[in-house]
């Protein structure tokens, strides 16, 4: 085995030749790496989204490294790559869910080597390909991090088109100025569904490594429903899955990573991260802080009474106010919101 500078700097290169080789459309297409000089206690690895490019996760990325953990963001595959691409010619995704499924379990293996424990996470189509891995290889990994997963369309008309069509679609707006890409063949999206799909059955039967789920409300490319029930089945069987869905006020787009692709709100969006990866608590007991602060106890008071001490991010807090400790309250004593009692 190469000792860890060799390991770090042999990933990069190879990243860097590859993609290369391609060439990429820009850098922000390029795989990112944040190393420290010694392995550390986790390692984080993402996965960006569908038609999507590494950047998306350095805000959160940069976050976490500052936190003392290693981070991973490579180029997901047939991703980035420069070219003129249309219907003729069209953008080189993957419609063999092996293809992604096989890259996943790669990188957990260089991951692996880099640190303690393995934290993945990913956008989108990178969400589903996390949820995949913690469903079906839940032992390879500490825990995963799903942001606005693909595991359905939007409506019923969406399912069905990328169900039925094998037609090329674009998301609209300049291919030139674009990022990542603005166009693909439906049957590189209709992969994702038909593996939300499996997950979504399967997150019923089969215990998975905690997860952190996130929805937003206004999101019009997945069914935040479907994110709903996925959560509730897993927490079932992984009393460690947490759930959080940002109210429609916040204003929260598909694209939740970063402030360049319209959330405002990125800070806190990391801030909840790094509760969950840095503590250890089930949902239960984070629902149980949040219900007694409506009680008007303190944080540091409740975190002592349930010694909870060494389990809990500095970082929870954070993630506490983001709660909805009234829906808390009323399913604890479904009368407490009545205005007739």
């Amino acid at each position: 085995m190469p000792n860890y500078s060799d390991l770090t700097t042999t990933i990069a290169a190879q990243a860097k030749a590859r993609e290369d080789a391609l060439p990429v459309r820009n850098e922000s297409c390029r795989s990112k790496f944040l190393f420290h000089r010694t392995p550390t206690q986790k390692v984080c690895l993402f996965f960006h989204g569908f038609t999507g490019y590494p950047n998306q996760f350095l805000p959160l990325g940069k976050a976490l490294f500052e936190q003392g953990y290693n981070v991973l963001i490579p180029l997901m595959p047939g991703h980035g790559q420069a070219g003129n691409w249309n219907r003729d010619r069209p953008t080189p995704l993957p419609t063999d869910p092996k293809v992604y499924q096989d890259f996943a379990l790669h990188w957990i293996q260089q991951a692996k080597a880099l640190g303690q424990q393995v934290v993945i996470g990913g956008l989108s189509g990178g969400g589903t390909l996390c949820a995949w891995v913690a469903l079906e290889h839940r032992t390879l990994i500490d825990r995963a991090l799903l942001f606005a997963p693909y595991l359905s369309g939007n409506s019923i008309t969406d399912k069905l088109f990328i169900k039925l069509s094998n037609s090329y679609y674009g998301w609209g707006g300049n291919p030139e100025l674009a990022i990542g890409y603005t166009s693909f063949q439906v049957p590189a999206l209709r992969l994702f569904l038909d593996l939300g799909t499996q997950l979504l059955k399967r997150a019923r039967k089969a215990p998975a490594a905690p997860m952190f789920l996130f929805s937003t409300e206004i999101d019009d490319s997945v069914d935040t429903n479907d994110h709903k029930a996925f959560f509730a089945d897993a927490l079932k069987l992984q009393p460690k899955c947490w759930y959080h869905c940002f109210d429609r006020s916040y204003k929260v787009p598909h694209t939740m990573m970063t402030i360049g692709e319209g959330n405002r709100w990125e800070g806190i969006l990391n801030f909840m991260v790094k509760a969950y990866v840095g503590g250890d608590l089930t949902w239960t007991e984070v629902e149980e802080i949040g219900f007694r602060l409506t009680q008007g106890k303190t944080f540091p008071a409740i975190v002592a009474e349930l010694g909870l001490s060494k389990r809990v991010s500095p970082d929870l807090p954070a993630m506490i106010t983001m709660m909805d400790k009234a829906a808390i309250v009323q399913s604890r004593n479904p009368s407490s919101l009545d205005t007739d009692a």
